[in-house]
This record gives structure tokens, C-alpha cells and sequence, in this order.
């Protein structure tokens, strides 16, 4: 793993906390997969989450998500306790998790997926049994979301026809659709060549401005280009944290990743 990159401008986060994780454990027949984790994520922020596998990472996701509820400890976003809240609860609260079950249809359209998706904001089903009308009512909102991840160009494409890159555009459209104040992404470079790598990076900057973001990732660089701020868990707990320049300097980091002997 090398730790290496400059960052990338972007706007200072404010000093406002909109998630907080206190103590944060869970345990499986005996096995302590996250241990007594605290996390603070500031509004406005992009936060990752690392560490070397078997860290925990995945596990912690869960449990932010609420695919998980923990054995112990306490999960905070806007000053609600959503510990024991399920994935759609938090949703509505407007904390959005994307990459994990994908929305996209794969026989539809890049138009017709985001329509779909803003109509579940309405509460009720697809309403696919409404006038093509009223279903195109949708297709002015679904279209500033495809510009906003570049791919209007693309609207009337089929999903399975898109590159694999373009896949995971359309997935953060169908997720902004239902318009996230926290949006929660899990390796959102995974399987992507570098060209992918770059466009998902510049698209991931351009729709955090006015959005908080979490993500778990391996790809470093991009961690480098992107973070205000970094968690690194170990053995399911927290190693370190701070910006990039700190933590890759932290010789801990450093071996848990590449080992004491290479450090």
C-alpha cells in the first residue's frame, strides 16, 4: 500500500457534527468484530473510513447503516438516536446508503431508473399504473440528476449497456434522488479501471458541495484527493485519525498496513 497523493481543492467543512458513533461495538458469538468505536463526522465534510482487511471496516458500515444494530454503543445523526432504527427509517432522515444494493433496473433506461427513484419520494409504490403523464412529470428532475453525474447524454440508454463506471453514476443519481444530506458509499472504486477511478472521484467531489459523506475505500489515492478527515480502524478499532498528512505519517498506520518490516 503506498500512501501517496495531493490533495484536491475543495470547500472547509463546517465545525457542525451531523453523526456521531460513541462506543460503538459488535460482537458475534463471542468474536469482537468492532470495538468501542467513536467517529464524529462534521457537516459538509467527506470522511473515510480505512484500514487494512479484517479491520472492521465493513462490519462499522453496517452498523452506520443500520444492516446491523449493535451489541453496544449508540449511533447519533441530527441529534436523533437511530441506533435501533432500520435502513429505511434512517433513510427518510435523509442518511443514504449507495453501492450495496444497487437501484438500478438493468432492462430500463438511465431515464426511466432515476424517474423510479424520485417516485418512491412520494411514499407510494412505482406507480406504474399512473398516466405516462404524470410519470413524466418526473423527467425534468431526473434529467438535472443524470447532468449532475454526467450522464444526460446518456438518458436513453439501457443500464446493462453501460460501462461498469457509468453503472455506479447512475447508482449515485438513483441515491440522490432521494435527496441524501448524508450519503454513505462502500468502495465505491471497487472493479473500476483508472479512467473510472478519476470520473467517480470528480463526480464524488462535485456532489458532496452541500452533502455530507462517508465512505469506506481501499483505493488510497483517492482517499488522499478526497478527505477532509480519515478514520483507520485495526482489529475493529480505531488505530488513528486526522487529515491525510497525519495519519500516513503515523507509524502505526503504516505498519498495519505494509508491515513493521517495510515501514
Amino acid at each position: 500500500m503506498q500512501f501517496s497523493s495531493s490533495k484536491t481543492e475543495k470547500s472547509v467543512p463546517g465545525d457542525e457534527v451531523i453523526l456521531t458513533a460513541s462506543d460503538l461495538t459488535m460482537e458475534f458469538k463471542g468474536f469482537v468484530a468492532v470495538n468501542k468505536v467513536n467517529l464524529s463526522i462534521r457537516t459538509g465534510s467527506i470522511h473515510a473510513l480505512i484500514g487494512p482487511n479484517g479491520a472492521g471496516k465493513t462490519t462499522c458500515f453496517n452498523l452506520l447503516t443500520k444492516f446491523l444494530t449493535p451489541t453496544h454503543g449508540k449511533i447519533i445523526f441530527k441529534g436523533k438516536d437511530i441506533t435501533t432504527k432500520s435502513p429505511a427509517d434512517v433513510a427518510r432522515l435523509k442518511l443514504v446508503r449507495s453501492f450495496q444494493i444497487s437501484s438500478v433496473f438493468p432492462n430500463l433506461t438511465a431515464l426511466e431508473n432515476v424517474r423510479i427513484a424520485l417516485q418512491r419520494t412520494r411514499g407510494d409504490s412505482f406507480d406504474f399504473w399512473r398516466s405516462q403523464k404524470i410519470i413524466a412529470g418526473f423527467d425534468d428532475r431526473a434529467r438535472v440528476l443524470l447532468a449532475e453525474v454526467g450522464l444526460l447524454q446518456l438518458e436513453g440508454v439501457i443500464a446493462a449497456d453501460l460501462s461498469y463506471g457509468r453503472k455506479r453514476a447512475l447508482e449515485i443519481a438513483t441515491t440522490l434522488a432521494l435527496d441524501p444530506e448524508m450519503l454513505l458509499l462502500d468502495e465505491p472504486m471497487a472493479g473500476l479501471g483508472q479512467e473510472d477511478v478519476e470520473r467517480i472521484a470528480a463526480l464524488i467531489k462535485r456532489v458532496s458541495v452541500n452533502r455530507t459523506i462517508l465512505m469506506v475505500e481501499h483505493n488510497l489515492s483517492v482517499v488522499a484527493s478526497l478527505s477532509d478527515c480519515i478514520t483507520v480502524l485495526a482489529r475493529g478499532g480505531v488505530l488513528a485519525e486526522g487529515d491525510y498528512a497525519t495519519v500516513s505519517k503515523n507509524p502505526s498506520v503504516v505498519e498495519a498496513y505494509i508491515g513493521a518490516g517495510h515501514a
